[in-house]
């Protein structure tokens, strides 16, 4: 007789059933787990630039991924920062048990992000301002927008950002004026100018205030009465 508990018994009997069906390669299915709920985070302290660079998601993934502090896990999304003049706030969500045991171990401990001290804290869900994906404004999401039009990224031009290089004659291949086409696989060489700040990049860049910001609802309110008073 086992001392597993009935939950473990069940997963192992899954995973073994799941194994050996047909046509499916054993080594591409994960260990089947219990359904988790989620634990939200923020983690305060890193400067927003350091000599780790411009404090964005990938570079955050890396340092928690390094961290022993974080080793058991598991993100549910891509960590989310905001600029706290000169210091960042990271926004981190992880898969947690329904106690929340894993948040539990690692709330207010504090842990380094290249030459400073970060702090983690508990808090609350915090969503932040969207970003349409449509016409790549802020303030309502791909589904709600109304503009019937998708819109590049890069030159706001009518046509998807993916297809730039072939909509867009600062980029495609011009006989008439020797104009050579922009290589595959290389970055746009042009200056683009975000719809939303009108910086010197394209509409879902790191550096524009508004993404740098877009969980902080205070700063948002405040950049859309100054428009609106303009």
């Amino acid at each position: 007789m086992t001392n597993k508990p009935a939950s473990s018994l069940d997963l192992s009997t899954i995973e073994k059933y799941l194994k050996n069906v047909q046509n499916v390669n054993p080594d591409s299915i994960k260990s089947p787990c219990l359904p988790k709920s989620k634990s939200y985070m923020k983690i305060v302290g890193p400067l927003y630039s350091s000599e780790l660079g411009v404090m964005i998601p990938d570079i955050i993934e890396g340092v928690l991924k390094d961290s022993h502090l974080f080793k058991d896990t598991i993100l549910a999304l891509k960590p989310r920062i905001i600029k706290a003049s000169p210091k960042s706030v990271v926004w981190v969500d992880i898969w947690d048990s329904q106690s929340s045991s894993c948040a539990k171990n690692i709330i207010n401990r504090r842990f380094t992000i290249g030459r400073f001290i970060a702090t983690i804290h508990g808090t609350n869900m915090n969503p932040g301002v969207p970003q349409c994906k449509n016409c790549w404004k802020w303030g309502h999401s791909t589904l709600s927008c109304r503009s019937h039009i998708s819109r590049c990224a890069k030159c706001y031009g009518a046509h998807d950002t993916e297809h730039h290089r072939e909509k867009v004659w600062c980029c495609m291949k011009n006989k008439k004026v020797n104009h050579v086409a922009t290589k595959v696989g290389e970055p746009c060489p042009h200056v683009f100018k975000c719809i939303n700040c009108k910086g010197d990049y394209q509409a879902d860049s790191y550096s524009c205030p508004y993404w740098c910001n877009h969980f902080n609802r205070d700063w948002y309110s405040r950049k859309q009465q100054e428009l609106f008073r303009k």
